[in-house]
């Protein structure tokens, strides 16, 4: 089946999202321009460390100078829901970031989960046409600092952490290690 591409040049909106209760969600990538709108799933871990290292680059950036690239307080980025309808076009295995000198843009790439027997080497061939399929977002760096924004309130509103061994809390409560297996409400 051929490679899909999803490309999005400055989209009207890029965010994380979820669907779904805490404990039982959904992580989402998704994309918008136009009537355009592009979801990808991926793991809370996957949204947080995307953050972090969004984060770093921009630091990276600032101190090398790049408009736009310093943290301002106060940013909240976007609030609202995802956009309707949230079709998965794919289950993200990798993330990359960069950085687009020529535009001053930050590029975010999520490619598919690709099976290891069909890989040859660590590195996708770009023209291959059988490869996985892709996301690719260009971004302002202050976009990326609304992303950034959101992301770590998505990631921070899950359960709360159980004060004991650290694991989530389960409304009906959990099995905290710390306490023999016992249940903790």
């Amino acid at each position: 089946m051929p490679r899909l591409r999803y490309l999005f040049d400055n989209p009207d909106r890029f965010i994380a999202g979820t669907v779904g209760e805490p404990g039982n969600r959904t992580f989402f990538l998704q994309a918008r321009d136009g009537t355009r709108i592009v979801s990808v799933a991926l793991e809370k871990v996957q949204v947080a460390a995307l953050a972090d290292r969004l984060g770093d680059l921009l630091e990276e950036l600032d101190g090398r100078g790049v408009d736009g690239a310093a943290e301002q307080p106060g940013i909240v980025g976007d609030t609202a829901s995802m956009d309707e309808p949230v079709n998965e076009a794919f289950r993200v295995g990798m993330l990359s970031l960069g950085w687009d000198t020529a535009d001053n843009l930050v590029l975010l790439e999520a490619r598919e989960i690709a099976d290891v027997d069909e890989e040859e080497g660590d590195e996708a061939d770009e023209d291959d046409e059988d490869g996985p399929d892709l996301l690719r977002v260009r971004i302002t760096p202050r976009y990326a600092r609304e992303f950034i924004a959101r992301a770590l309130r998505l990631v921070a509103s899950g359960r709360p952490p159980c004060p004991l061994c650290g694991l989530p809390l389960d409304p009906q409560g959990h099995l905290c290690p710390r306490r023999n297996g016992h249940l903790l409400n």
